[in-house]
């Protein structure tokens, strides 16, 4: 008794109707003529039917051999696709990489990255986890996400790598005419009178505040926003000053609408890093990835170095 319609079997009828006849079809799938006159008996006694007209120049299929080769139509692309799929995956060519970000400002540069990563690796899912995200790291350990893009690296987080992106400088932002502005540079002292606004994050997401403010013990009033033009019309109408990075606010500036300043003697540095998970890591499509980011952003941000 037969087995159940198999794969091989649409197989074998689709590389008869290519080859025209059983020889050539025979040499296409290496087999024995015999073998395959053998395979092709066994399928019609199955269903009680001829497939095709043996003796037909050229070969003409019957009813019952043209429906099952629209079914390997239909069929054998899909499965042909999936091999490739899991082949690539195997290989480490496919995947998914979902990022979250803490940074408010990541998307000036991440979205190209991103672009030129999807020409490339276009069977990798990448997508940005949805909102803005405290502790991006966690979702790593939650399998929420395979990438995070964080300003500040645990020396004591296990199981995950560390991917150096790249640094910049932070300078201040003041109204226009702003007596600071007179200043060569400032210190943690000149903050204390005035409101600073940030985005609405812990103060260990904030350079200013955890590099120098804190330090110093000076804990200024505060204001949040969400959006960077927000926070950059409130410094505008004087209603505080804010710490970004140049890259992030260079139109602004140009443009004359804030002023800047810059923080410290040497001026204050913020980093970037990708963290990941370890399996991500090994993938080759990650490592692009990395590439690509610290690539673009050496392109495309101003005043930044590689890490």
């Amino acid at each position: 008794m037969m087995t159940p319609l198999e794969l091989r079997h649409l197989r074998t009828l689709a590389a008869l109707r290519e080859a025209g006849n059983l020889s050539r079809a025979a040499q296409a799938l290496n087999l024995t003529q015999s073998a395959l006159s053998h395979q092709l008996k066994a399928l019609e006694v199955h269903y009680g039917t001829e497939l095709f007209a043996r003796k037909s120049q050229p070969l003409v299929f019957g009813v019952a051999g043209q429906r099952l080769l629209a079914l390997a139509d239909l069929v054998l692309p899909q499965v042909d696709a999936a091999e490739a799929d899991m082949r690539r995956l195997v290989a480490g060519s496919a995947g998914q990489l979902r990022i979250a970000v803490e940074c408010h400002t990541c998307f000036d540069w991440l979205m190209p990255a991103m672009d030129a990563f999807r020409e490339r690796w276009p069977e990798v899912e990448l997508d940005i986890v949805s909102g803005f995200h405290t502790d991006p790291v966690g979702l790593l350990h939650q399998d929420r996400a395979e990438l995070a893009i964080v300003s500040d690296v645990d020396a004591g987080e296990g199981g995950v790598v560390v991917h150096p992106l790249f640094s910049f400088e932070i300078v201040a932002l003041l109204r226009k005419g702003h007596a600071l502005l007179a200043r060569p540079w400032l210190a943690a002292a000149d903050f204390a009178a005035e409101t600073l606004i940030t985005y609405p994050v812990p103060d260990d997401m904030l350079d200013l505040v955890r590099q120098v403010l804190q330090p110093a013990g000076i804990n200024p009033p505060r204001r949040t926003s969400e959006l960077t033009v927000a926070i950059l019309q409130l410094v505008a109408s004087g209603r505080g000053v804010a710490a970004l990075p140049l890259w992030a606010v260079e139109g602004y500036l140009a443009r004359g609408y804030v002023a800047r300043q810059r923080i410290g003697a040497q001026g204050l540095t913020g980093r970037l890093y990708a963290v990941s998970t370890p399996s991500l890591a090994a993938k080759p499509f990650l490592a692009d990835f990395v590439r690509i980011m610290r690539e673009t952003s050496r392109l495309h941000l101003p005043n930044v170095s590689l890490l």
